[in-house]
């Protein structure tokens, strides 16, 4: 099984950042890469869309208010992987209150690409969307 994790300081207090995008279906207020998410079974389920229309089909798999964190894995993606689970996760910076690190990782197993290929491919995706996060807190 292949991972990956990519961390970025982003500036804004904790409660704040998880108050943006610790949501299940808040992706769209904070990561352009998917601008619809639609709840599914209660919430438990998501069914996201990217700009050019391909549908990703996420479910809920763990969600922790109190330590900031939330898991999902895919159902459905245009993604080379089986497998897939990641976790968002908001961690406090020691001393400080105006700003937290946040974290996205994943773990998967390539179908039909190579390991290195696959783990491009999510740090990419990661990178981009705490860039897209840090860029929305700076606003």
């Amino acid at each position: 099984m292949a991972s990956t994790s990519v961390s970025r300081t982003v500036p804004a207090s904790p409660e704040k950042v998880w108050n943006l995008m610790g949501g299940f279906h808040a992706l769209p207020d904070w990561l352009p890469y998917i601008p619809e998410s639609t709840a599914l079974e209660g919430g438990r389920v998501r069914r996201l869309k990217n700009p050019e229309g391909e549908v990703i089909v996420e479910r809920l798999v763990d969600f922790n208010e109190t330590e900031r964190h939330y898991s999902y894995a895919i159902l459905q993606a245009p993604f080379p992987v089986d497998g897939y689970v990641s976790t968002l996760r908001v961690h406090t910076v020691p001393g400080r209150d105006d700003i937290a690190e946040v974290q996205w990782s994943g773990r998967f197993d390539p179908v039909g690409a190579t390991e290195d290929e696959v783990v491009g491919l999510f740090t990419g995706i990661y990178r981009d969307g705490l860039d897209a996060l840090h860029k929305t807190l700076s606003a």
